[in-house]
């Protein structure tokens, strides 16, 4: 999914390996292979035996690890804890440009020399998943004690035909943000506001009144990755997608979707009645939740990182979180992040395995909200991390409202500037044009989904 960090970037389980987490709507599992996703990528590597006696435990020699360079903060530190904490094995790190990753992996892959563990871009694991390029680790997983505590969004991104060929390691997730000193002076409850897409209008046009310089929502209209991460989910809070079917039968549900068209109508009230700002036409997410951060805007959808890493204490106070809601209320999260994979053809899976343990474990997990990100593992909310973190509480505590659509055309069609979302969503709140912008989007929808599946 996504990027969205900058998320220029920007859920439900297979029976058997996770609970479900949103409606049945949602669940469809993945079913069919993808011969043309990537040429020539199809592995024919080796699988390592997970099952061999002694796997991910006391393993020997290097591991060499790829992470995405968004989130290489995090992961540096965590190689350097896991280095100091034995001497027996060594894991080296190699950042990798998020935009060149996919491509970078497949031209390993076809070469055969593929690193032992990739920590991926949760929306991008299904597109090797579907090309038998990551190890099976479904019976490693199941072995784990925290198994049932594990974000069934990122697994459900990793998961083809009832078994796992990732875990979850990181979560970077949308929610809605109030500022608390602005709800005050303008008589909006959070809680009220979040009810119903009529109540977040109402409350937006509370915010508006405060002042010529007081907005009441920003949105980055110019990124479409980061409008894809805050937008689509509140989508997903009424049970429906913008995607409907199973891999290999997937199409666009947008012409007739009613919530797609509630959505967009609010957005373009929003920009009609001036309460966001005119600079939202524009916002490439290069500057994003600044204004939002200088006390300007009433409600925020972005992500912890955009909030609360870059802003101080003082800001922090003003500040609560709420899960993305839909025309009825609802609730739903992007579930973006990363997912660790080991690829067939590694070296040294027992020893990418035994990092993997590392990097789940709860000290590990705990400390995530530092870098900007929240855990994977609900059990994580301690009493401890919730007075040290109280702002990363909520998606821990609704861990089964978060979701990513399981396809292998994101990235074209939410990621890039000409790509079906973005041109959707500005024909339809700028130009005002809602019914040919869906139209055009169905089509557009219609046609990647099926060449990606072809």
């Amino acid at each position: 999914m996504g990027e969205p960090r900058d998320r220029c970037h920007a859920r439900l389980a297979a029976p058997g390996l996770t609970m479900l987490t949103r409606r049945k709507f949602l669940g469809v599992g993945a079913a069919a292979t993808t011969a043309g996703l990537f040429p020539g990528c199809s592995s024919v590597l080796p699988e390592p035996d997970v099952q061999a006696a002694g796997f991910g435990q006391d393993a020997t020699g290097t591991v060499q690890v790829w992470c995405r360079a968004a989130t290489q903060t995090g992961l540096t530190d965590l190689v350097k804890k896991f280095n100091a904490s034995q001497n027996r094995l060594t894991v080296e790190l190699t950042p990798v440009l998020d935009a060149q990753y996919v491509t970078k992996l497949a031209t390993a892959i076809r070469g055969r020399t593929v690193p032992d563990l990739v920590d991926i871009d949760d929306i991008n694991s299904m597109l090797f998943i579907y090309r038998d390029a990551f190890t099976d680790l479904t019976d490693p997983l199941a072995a784990l004690d925290f198994r049932d505590k594990l974000s069934p969004g990122h697994l459900r991104l990793a998961t083809k035909n009832d078994r796992a060929y990732g875990v979850p390691y990181l979560a970077d997730n949308s929610m809605f943000w109030f500022n608390t000193e602005l709800c005050d002076r303008a008589d909006v409850d959070p809680d009220e506001a979040i009810k119903s897409f009529d109540n977040l209008l109402a409350a937006a046009r509370k915010f508006r009144k405060l002042g010529d310089d007081i907005y009441a929502w920003s949105f980055p209209a110019n990124s479409p990755g980061a409008l894809g991460f805050v937008v689509q989910p509140m989508i997903w809070a009424a049970d429906t997608d913008l995607i409907q079917g199973t891999i290999g039968e997937q199409s666009g549900h947008i012409v007739g979707n009613d919530v797609v068209q509630q959505m967009l109508e609010l957005h373009r009230q929003l920009w009609v009645d001036g309460l966001v700002p005119r600079a939202n036409f524009s916002d490439d997410a290069s500057r994003w939740g600044s204004d939002f951060r200088a006390g300007k805007i009433g409600i925020f959808p972005s992500n912890y990182s955009v909030v609360v890493s870059a802003s101080d204490e003082a800001f922090h106070q003003k500040v609560a979180p709420r899960l993305l809601s839909g025309p009825d209320g609802g609730a739903a999260f992007f579930d973006g992040g990363d997912n660790m994979c080991i690829p067939r053809g590694a070296r040294n899976a027992s020893g990418a395995w035994e990092f993997v343990r590392f990097a789940l474990d709860l000290p590990q997990q705990i400390d995530l909200p530092a870098g900007g990100y929240t855990p994977v593992r609900s059990d994580a909310r301690t009493a401890e991390f919730a007075k040290k973190y109280p702002l990363a509480t909520l998606p821990l505590e609704r861990i089964q409202e978060g979701y990513a659509p399981t396809t292998l055309s994101y990235n074209l069609l939410y990621n890039q500037p000409d790509g079906p979302w973005l041109q959707m969503f500005r024909r339809a709140v700028f130009d005002g044009e809602l019914e040919a912008a869906m139209k055009e989007a169905q089509q557009n929808y219609d046609r990647i989904l099926k060449q990606g599946q072809a």
